[in-house]
């Protein structure tokens, strides 16, 4: 399927040059003389480069074939992360250099998003929000109540975040992937 000019909008994922983009912004512009133009910002999802385009009325862009899935992780194997579809139970070895920062917030079974580009993975994204055990950060200073005060605390993934002065070890807490923060402590 081909997208004309007419059907630009954020969110479509079109192929540019044999590589698949997000399209993050298209604006309609029409001057005074001449064909109206569509100014697009478009992602690279593969590489995660930015790029800008403009396209005259009644051009076209074929659509990528990328298919967004929920997989959970189930083992590494050398320097792969396995991962399985969790409709159809098929398996995906996502290179560590694909995972990126993401592979610090991997654990066991849990559900990630991952984006294939003709059926070959090219980019996983952990849950937004995780529940996991500290199991070590400094003990709290009594008397220490001032607002803001923080720590680092190493999670049961390996990943370090900066939490409250009050944050123990063995307690289990809300962490936000995508800022790395603290966000609550989970009652167990």
């Amino acid at each position: 399927m081909a997208y004309n000019t007419s059907d630009f909008k954020k969110g479509i994922k079109v192929q540019i040059d044999g590589d698949p983009y997000l399209m993050l912004e298209c604006n309609f512009v029409k001057p005074g003389k001449g064909q109206s133009l569509y100014k697009c910002r478009l992602r690279n999802l593969i590489r995660g480069s930015s790029l800008d385009r403009t396209f005259k009325s009644g051009d076209s862009l074929d659509e990528a074939d990328v298919e967004t899935i929920d997989a959970q992780y189930l083992y590494r194997s050398g320097d792969n992360f396995v991962f399985m579809n969790n409709e159809n139970f098929e398996q995906y070895e996502i290179p560590s250099s694909v995972i990126g920062d993401g592979a610090k917030w991997l654990l066991e079974a849990t559900v990630c998003t991952v984006i294939l580009y003709n059926n070959a993975p090219i980019s996983m994204e952990p849950p937004n929000t995780m529940a996991l055990k500290i199991t070590q950060c400094d003990p709290g200073t009594r008397g220490n109540t001032a607002t803001n005060v923080t720590k680092p605390c190493t999670l049961e993934t390996g990943a370090v975040i900066n939490g409250p002065a009050f944050l123990e070890e063995g307690e289990t807490i809300r962490v936000d992937t995508r800022t790395e923060e603290y966000v609550e402590r989970v009652k167990v």
